[in-house]
């Protein structure tokens, strides 16, 4: 089993890792194009609510609700009825979804209203920002239909990873960045504004994705004729599944969206300063703890409805595959959260320091960077953990929790108002801090999950390790001034070689504390 995981681990990462990549790419042509001024908090906006429902759906709600009962058709052995659910989920879904856009894209205005309040004000008394409001409210008519595209590469998705094709849905990603990085490059002279170029990059990247999966889906026999079917048991299981985890899974997200919210009241620069920071947060977000939890996911599910098992075998299996992917999650989130930690303006400057984004917007971005990686484990393990209830097709608790944290998170968001952008990061770190540990906390309150001692005592090695690591990155790597006399190629160069010495004394250290091969067994 857990060389199984590990293998459909690797899968998901090294296509993520591919995506990421690419999605630094676009970043890096976004800030040369857009700088960190208005054309680029307005974009940034609008293209927050469609990447904030992908997440929303291709890596949360969705397939949380709709692969556990999935695989309760899988179970039968029935194709046809496994099809028939698929197309009255399938129908179902898109009619919702088609309506919910429709009236978005009609109602964009109202939309924009809601996520960028501070830029209404302002339109309503002719303030400053009053045209950012009304570019928002235009770019959302275009940006909102990648709903639509996304809601069916997630089903499509989710079908596939059950089946244990996950490189499919995990290389999608790479079409919408591959589409906004060319309208950037050679669209945006042709349009009166490089923001609506980039724009419907994000729209031809969802038609791209949704296109991507038709021909998988029909290889696997999969590929259905969508029907409307409201009331089908199935269908009813997910909607009722799916109606809590919309909120109770995408906490993160929607604490993000709430700092826009707030930030749209604060300076010029501050949506732009707190995306290009999240942008780095989420690098090993995607690339490890969101892996981890796509391929655990369908496991736990699998464990969770085999009968022919008794209670307890059943309950160790599952307990044991969760403390896998605790600590698969550990392993690679200690390092990355000390790294980027100490790298966050380095790192910065070397992806986003050109044309019209300078130095100080290198330091404001790394500040919020360094604060947001305080969250990074926590954000790590919510994805992780969440599978625990999601796998038994409990939902109720994790909503309960996801509230809670979004209730911390805004109370946060406005004590850190006078701190600025770098006090909504914190908001966001320390609501994701109580949303893992709620999580945790419910999973052994109700005996499904408990750290192991080999995973407390494998945890205590990793943070040996990463504070080695961090000592030994920190006394090499060059003062900001340093980075500042460098050209490019020699701030790839150090970064390379920073994050090769890091690894090198964060893995012997490992090995030297006794960490083995068997320590990364289920």
């Amino acid at each position: 089993m857990s060389k199984k995981l590990l293998k459909s681990g690797m899968v998901v990462s090294g296509m993520t890792l591919i995506s990421r990549v690419l999605g630094l790419v676009r970043d890096v042509v976004v800030a040369n194009l857009l700088g960190s001024g208005v054309a680029a908090d307005v974009f940034l906006f609008a293209n927050r609510i469609p990447n904030f429902l992908r997440r929303l759906f291709a890596e949360g709600a969705f397939s949380k609700a709709f692969v556990p009962v999935l695989a309760e058709y899988n179970a039968d052995n029935d194709l046809d009825k496994t099809r028939e659910f698929i197309a009255k989920v399938s129908g179902t879904l898109g009619g919702l979804v088609t309506m919910v856009t429709l009236v978005a894209v009609l109602a964009s205005p109202i939309v924009a209203a809601l996520f960028g309040t501070g830029w209404f004000i302002d339109w309503l008394n002719g303030g400053p920002n009053a045209e950012k409001f009304t570019q928002a409210s235009m770019l959302l008519k275009i940006t909102f239909p990648y709903l639509w595209f996304i809601t069916f590469v997630a089903l499509s998705g989710a079908v596939l990873n059950t089946i244990g094709k996950f490189g499919v849905m995990a290389f999608s990603p790479v079409l919408l960045n591959v589409a906004i990085i060319a309208v950037a490059i050679l669209g945006s002279p042709y349009f009166d504004s490089p923001d609506t170029a980039l724009a419907w990059g994000v729209f031809l990247g969802g038609l791209l994705q949704f296109l991507f999966q038709i021909p998988f889906m029909k290889k696997e026999g999969l590929l259905v004729k969508p029907k409307w079917a409201w009331n089908d048991d199935g269908v009813k299981k997910v909607r009722t599944l799916m109606i809590p985890a919309l909120f109770g899974v995408s906490v993160t997200q929607l604490n993000l969206l709430l700092n826009q919210v707030i930030a749209s009241f604060l300076v010029t620069g501050s949506i732009s300063w707190l995306y290009y920071a999240d942008r780095l947060i989420e690098f090993p977000l995607g690339l490890f703890g969101i892996a981890i939890s796509t391929v655990v996911l369908p496991s736990l599910s699998r464990i969770a409805k085999q009968k022919e098992l008794s209670d307890s075998v059943r309950a160790e299996n599952f307990s044991q595959t969760m403390d896998w992917g605790v600590r698969m999650v550990l392993l690679l989130g200690v390092p990355a959260m000390i790294g980027i930690a100490i790298l966050a303006e380095p790192l910065i400057m070397t992806m986003f320091m050109h044309g019209k984004f300078g130095l100080s917007d290198v330091m404001a971005s790394g500040r919020a960077l360094f604060v947001m990686c305080f969250g990074l484990i926590s954000y790590m393990l919510i994805n992780v953990l969440a599978n625990g209830f999601y796998a038994h097709q409990n939902t109720k608790t994790p909503v309960k929790i996801g509230i809670i944290a979004a209730i911390s998170n805004i109370c946060f968001g406005l004590l850190a108002i006078p701190f600025g952008y770098v006090g909504l990061a914190m908001a966001s770190a320390l609501s994701a801090l109580v949303n893992a540990s709620l999580l945790y906390r419910g999973l052994a309150k109700n005996g499904t999950y408990q750290v192991s001692g080999k995973t407390a005592l494998f945890a205590l090695k990793l943070l040996i390790a990463g504070c080695m690591m961090g000592g030994v990155v920190s006394s090499f790597s060059p003062d900001l001034y340093g980075w500042t006399t460098l050209s490019l190629w020699q701030k790839i160069h150090w970064l390379i070689w920073l994050i090769a010495l890091a690894a090198v004394s964060y893995f012997g250290t490992l090995i030297a504390l006794g960490i083995r091969k068997r320590d990364f067994r289920a």
